[in-house]
């Protein structure tokens, strides 16, 4: 229970980064003025901004600073692991079967939800399995005196007082009650964990009793799942991520994210089908992504892959949320996960990022992560060493850089 707990929140360090310059994430600022002297602005801008007197009160009456939040927000690390320890973690067995279930038991809602918006079962499921297993790991947080407290805290506090605003008019629209707002530490609400703001704009009443109640309607929850994703760009009748084997002498700088090819050149190189059968020979645009390196599983990703990381942009969540959503809809095990692939510890990872930070690219924060920025820069120096450019780091290539 307390692993599945750990989960509520999983998703949102990453989410709630990807909307930041990278500036603004140092955890190194200094608050200023008192909490409460903070508090009784925010009241004002929130009457300004339309929230009813009544909401304020019920909402923001006795809320505090909370210290072990912005500790919490201070020390994320989660993200940190290979992509095949993380996989395994969350994209288990117990997932794969409850997801079904959750279908066979509501599926005439899906037929609708995908109906409206355009996006399968299996997509909804996935996140819905990762963000809470089913309701099981909301969270057990205050969730106004976490967005408040992190809205006051220096590091993020735009974002957050944006958030905080947002979940006051939930309250005052009638959708939940202040007591009701129990989720994540970091502000996350309900079963698909939405942030007060994709909650006010995304949620739907698709059950039709007059609310959006993403704790406990599975109506609601499929259907604003969906329409947030719609919103997001999901394109109806695509899919998203397939697992490929890849040929020893691919071109490997053309396997990066940013790059798309028909999947007819992909076939060309070599690449074929998990089971070994060729590909389609198709225009059907895809990206090559090799979470681990050119030795470690291998995916075309689609189009609708941009959609993972428009809801977080951790590659390794983004790819275990696809993943799982493929096998939940019939798709073999991964083929590649087993592999013993070497992989830089935390430590050794920054000094990479260092190392290359130091030679003039932007790695961003120096944190462990290996992120987009790193693999981008990681790839150029395989690339000018000579080395296959998988953008995947190896203790090879920290040596050369000397780190």
């Amino acid at each position: 229970m307390r692993y599945q707990r750990s989960l509520a929140g999983v998703a949102l360090g990453l989410l709630c980064a990807a909307a930041l310059p990278v500036g603004s994430l140092e955890a190194s600022c200094t608050n200023r003025g008192s909490f409460s002297s903070w508090m009784k602005e925010f009241r004002q801008e929130a009457a300004q901004n339309g929230v009813s007197q009544r909401t304020i009160s019920r909402a923001l009456d006795g809320v505090s600073l909370d210290e072990r939040i912005i500790k919490r927000d201070r020390r994320q690390g989660f993200f940190s692991q290979s992509f095949n320890d993380f996989s395994k973690k969350l994209a288990t067995n117990h997932r794969l079967q409850a997801g079904r279930k959750k279908i066979a038991a509501n599926r005439k809602t899906f037929e609708r939800a995908e109906a409206t918006y355009g996006v399968p079962a299996e997509v909804i499921t996935a996140f819905w399995a990762l963000e809470s297993d089913f309701g099981v790991g909301m969270g057990d947080y205050p969730v106004l005196q976490a967005l408040a407290t992190l809205a006051y805290d220096c590091r993020r506090h735009e974002l957050f007082r944006a958030e905080l605003l947002s979940a006051l008019k939930i309250i005052d629209r009638g959708d939940l009650d202040p007591g009701e707002m129990i989720g994540s530490w970091a502000g996350e609400l309900g079963q698909t964990q939405f942030l007060p703001t994709h909650y006010l704009n995304h949620a739907v009443d698709f059950d039709g009793d007059g609310h959006a109640n993403l704790f406990k309607s599975d109506a609601d929850i499929i259907g604003s799942t969906a329409a947030y994703m719609k919103h997001l760009g999901w394109r109806p009748n695509e899919p998203w991520l397939q697992e490929v084997v890849v040929a020893r002498d691919l071109p490997w700088q053309e396997a990066d994210l940013v790059i798309k090819h028909p999947r007819s050149k992909w076939a060309g190189w070599g690449v074929k089908l998990a089971n070994g059968k060729a590909l389609p020979n198709d225009n059907l645009p895809a990206s090559l992504l090799l979470p681990m390196g050119r030795t470690g599983p291998a995916f075309l990703a689609y189009n609708n892959f941009d959609i993972y990381l428009e809801w977080n942009q951790s590659l390794n969540y983004a790819t275990t949320a696809a993943y799982l959503a493929t096998r939940i809809g019939g798709a073999d095990p991964m083929k590649g996960q087993d592999r013993n692939i070497p992989s830089l510890s935390g430590q050794e990872m920054k000094a990479l990022q260092s190392s290359l930070t130091d030679r003039g690219y932007d790695v961003g924060k120096i944190d462990g992560i290996l992120g987009a920025k790193t693999r981008a820069a990681v790839k150029e120096m395989q690339l000018k060493f000579n080395l296959p450019a998988d953008s995947y780091p190896t203790i090879d290539l920290l040596r050369q850089l000397g780190g």
